[in-house]
């Protein structure tokens, strides 16, 4: 029966006007603070409760700029805040000490749909050096300031919240420094051992609008020399992001360097026509420890995959998953030991040594 002409015009205008229930954009996030050996002696009960509570926070902080609508790089800057801001992670108040008894302090950050970076090394007066590297790729025209001249920029932009070099001082990284010295006049000529220098923080995270970024910021090694820079503020080898794929890395700089980690396990998503999951596995867990180096990497794609490997005993690291199910953990075997059943998967850590 065919229907009259006001009957299918009234019926056309409704279909017009009546909203279609698309699917609900995905949003995902994912932080680390440092992959390295250590066993739960070495991080006492109490110790890790705590550790646990502040990964919580910056999972709080990021989560809650997308769960608003935010930009992901918005939500890897609170997030890396955060962690910049605890006392237990190697970055901002937390961070080592280098071998004159001062803090280094290095970050990076960066974009995904438009390439923008930007990165600081060295700072040693920047209460949140991952703000000062995104203000580098956001007020200037290049991509990484370095030591004072990075001090100097910092100088021009009010916002960003200057402190007093000793406010980085903590009684246990001096402890730290003081044993690093004290081994490294009894084995002068010995080389450095895999899992010494793990430290670092970093936050990925993919938005509402479909965009990645990521980001990663550090205080270094511990007794480092000369101004040492280590991965974490080159873009491609501690940081990278693309519209399909982001990564922070944590580990023996010198090995993600050489291997430009970060950007090898994107290429291999973009050009390999592997996984996520696979990409960061042939990275982080031959590639790296096959050169001598060791670490760890967090990292998501752009359908809010998330994955972290690592090759050491353990890996500050938290997440929350596209469909808000969250988690935090420490070492390799946390999901068995905690009960704890939402890590993304394939994202267990997958212990290469």
């Amino acid at each position: 029966m065919r229907l009259p002409l006001a009957a299918t015009t009234f019926l056309l205008a409704l279909a017009m006007t009546t909203p279609t229930h698309a699917a609900t954009p995905r949003t995902a996030l994912v932080i680390h603070a440092g992959a390295g050996i250590m066993s739960r002696d070495d991080v006492p009960a109490e110790s890790r409760e705590a550790i646990r509570a502040d990964l919580d926070r910056a999972l709080d902080a990021g989560h809650k700029v997308l769960a608003d609508g935010g930009a992901a790089i918005d939500a890897v800057g609170a997030a890396i805040e955060v962690l910049e801001d605890s006392p237990w992670f190697n970055a901002g108040k937390g961070a080592v000490f280098n071998a004159v008894g001062g803090h280094e302090l290095d970050a990076s950050i960066m974009e995904g749909h438009t390439r923008r970076a930007g990165a600081v090394a060295g700072v040693t007066t920047v209460r949140h050096p991952i703000r000062l590297a995104r203000t580098v790729m956001e007020h200037s025209e290049h991509v990484m300031f370095a030591g004072g001249g990075a001090e100097q920029f910092a100088d021009l932009h009010p916002e960003i919240e200057r402190v007093d070099p000793h406010w980085f001082d903590t009684d246990r990284r001096r402890k730290q420094l003081e044993a690093a010295q004290a081994k490294e006049k009894q084995a002068a000529n010995e080389p450095a051992q895999p899992g010494a220098y793990f430290g670092t923080v970093g936050a990925v995270a993919l938005d509402i609008h479909g965009h990645i970024a990521a980001g990663t910021s550090t205080g270094g090694m511990t007794n480092k020399k000369w101004n040492r820079i280590g991965d974490s503020p080159i873009i491609g080898a501690g940081t990278y992001a693309t519209d399909r794929c982001g990564v922070s890395g944590t580990g023996w700089g010198e090995y993600y360097i050489r291997a430009a980690a970060a950007h090898d396990i994107c290429a291999r998503v973009a050009y390999g026509g592997v996984t996520l999951a696979e990409a960061a596995e042939e990275v982080i867990n031959k590639v790296i420890p096959a050169m001598g180096g060791d670490g760890g990497a967090i990292a998501l794609d752009a359908s809010g995959t998330i994955v972290m490997p690592f090759n050491t005993t353990g890996m500050y690291r938290g997440w929350v998953n596209p469909d808000g199910t969250r988690g935090t953990a420490i070492f390799a075997d946390d999901n068995d030991a905690d009960g704890d059943a939402t890590t993304p998967k394939p994202a267990r850590a997958t212990p290469a040594h």
